[in-house]
């Protein structure tokens, strides 16, 4: 059954169920289905004949009737942030042609554009419609995300693609019921946000989102435990925050617990394995070209972590998704030797908007295209993936290439600090690494010292700095960006 017809279902079939629980407040499927009739109504009304709609974001039903109601339609949705510049807003615009944007707040102002006020659209007691057709090749969304020249780069991915996810979600094993209390931390412009709402939304759940008040890693765990959620994707950042509160959280309820989007440390893992001592806990891994996530790496209950560096492995490949380890020219390189993770599968997007970008991140081999991530890893002798760190994040110090996540683990390891980032910069031309560490201010020559009794002289880092808390980005990733800036101003 494609994720249309379980999603249809759902809201047909779990009228009395609450769906949404934004703020406080709570909204039901029948509610919900109507908000989604209304907006389906309107674009048949507006767009006639047009596929791809934006959405301006907001954390309110009508943004989520919104994305449900074109995809029940079999059209495309691309989130637009309110928050982004307006020039950035206009960019996404244009790559995507869009010719109408619907917001359920503040419209944004833009030009050659029709805009619909969704807060005034009235409630009807209608039910959605599902359209029929083969939608399979069709864009279900597009995502932007930060291109190298500055320009937004357009991710699309289609209908099929997030069949074919789903096909790997339910394989994997996780089952959701109308029980179920799910929670959805994520900005709608990131692709972990799909499958913290659309999973739960088709299998009749209730979704939790984050009050908009407040500091983000506390109402996480607010909603954790007032709303006993049962099932949590979240970024490692939050077991950072949260690990001076591990001794007063237990979270029993929690039956899924999973990370994504940046590297898991196997000691925060293992500690949050007593907070949810019954939550299957998986780290999963995958790039928005992927269709949220493709691997996975289950935390065994004994304790007992696959790790390297203190990183947690990435793991095995989703039902469907084909993986490769290949060498700067795509060769495949042998197991147990380094190299980048390529993805091929019926979960890799079609290509960019951009047919250029397209030239370099994609390849054919053996007949099969494959997508360059960008990830290095090697393969461990028992087929699970060992995460090495980002290609990008490999810098070439006196002629010596460095992975920078072997000396944040160095680091982690020596002072017991979780929260710690290297960020590459380049003064006067001169590569080299800095050192920040999220804790008060320390001896440097004590911490440097440490170093230097752990690591080759030319591993350590030319300048430490305390920084409390680290920047994070509006994903909930440490922000190597800012903290670039932070160093170069002297902090």
């Amino acid at each position: 059954m494609s994720f249309r017809s379980r999603l249809y279902n759902s809201i047909n079939n779990n009228s009395s169920h609450n769906a949404l629980c934004i703020n406080g407040c709570y909204c039901t499927y029948k509610q919900l289905a109507e908000r989604v009739a209304v907006v389906q109504q309107t674009l048949i009304q507006q767009s006639g004949s047009l596929d791809r709609i934006g959405i301006v974001l907001s954390d309110t039903v009508d943004t989520y009737a919104a994305i449900i109601a074109i995809l029940l339609l079999g059209k495309t949705y691309v989130p637009l942030h309110p928050g982004h510049p307006g020039e950035r807003i206009q960019q996404i615009v244009s790559q995507a042609s869009l010719e109408v944007v619907l917001a359920a707040s503040a419209t944004p102002q833009l030009a050659h554009i029709a805009c619909v006020d969704m807060s005034f659209l009235p409630s009807v007691s209608s039910t959605p419609v599902l359209s029929d057709g083969d939608f399979s090749n069709a864009f279900a969304y597009i995502l932007f995300t930060s291109g190298s020249t500055g320009i937004p780069k357009g991710t699309p991915i289609t209908y099929d693609n997030i069949d074919s996810f789903a096909t790997g979600f339910y394989a994997i094993g996780y089952q959701l019921t109308p029980q179920d209390r799910c929670l959805q931390m994520f900005d709608l412009t990131f692709d972990l946000s799909v499958v913290s709402y659309l999973m739960p939304l088709c299998a009749g759940a209730c979704v939790y989102t984050l009050p908009d008040k407040g500091m983000k890693f506390t109402n996480v765990y607010s909603v954790l435990e007032e709303h006993n959620i049962t099932f949590a994707l979240m970024v490692p950042s939050i077991l950072s925050f949260l690990r001076q509160y591990f001794s007063e959280i237990h979270l029993p309820q929690l039956r899924y617990s999973l990370f994504c989007g940046e590297a898991l440390s196997a000691d925060l893992v293992t500690e949050w394995q007593k907070c949810v001592p019954n939550a299957t806990i998986d780290n999963v891994y995958g790039p928005t070209e992927a269709t949220i996530f493709c691997t996975w790496y289950r935390i065994d209950t004994t304790g007992t972590v696959g790790a390297t560096n203190g990183v947690v492995w990435i793991g095995k490949p989703m039902l469907g998704v084909n993986t490769i380890v290949a060498d700067d020219e795509g060769n495949l390189v042998s197991t147990g030797e380094k190299g980048e993770l390529c993805l091929a599968g019926n979960q890799v997007t079609p290509g960019y908007l951009d047919n250029e970008k397209n030239k370099t991140a994609f390849f054919t081999l053996n007949g099969e295209r494959y997508y360059r991530t960008g990830d290095l890893v090697l393969l461990h002798s028992d087929g699970n993936y060992i995460y090495c760190g980002r290609s990008d994040h490999q810098v070439k110090i006196q002629g010596f290439r460095i992975e920078l996540a072997e000396i944040e683990h160095h680091a982690r390891t020596a002072f017991g600090c979780h929260a710690v980032a290297i960020v590459a910069t380049s003064p006067q031309g001169i590569n080299q690494i800095e050192l920040v560490l999220e804790t008060e201010a320390t001896n440097k020559s004590d911490i440097a010292g440490t170093l230097k009794s752990l690591m080759p002289a030319y591993m350590l880092p030319a300048g430490i700095h305390f920084v409390k808390p680290l920047p994070l980005n509006i994903n909930g990733k440490t922000d190597r960006k800012e903290l670039a800036k932070l160093i170069a101003t002297a902090i």
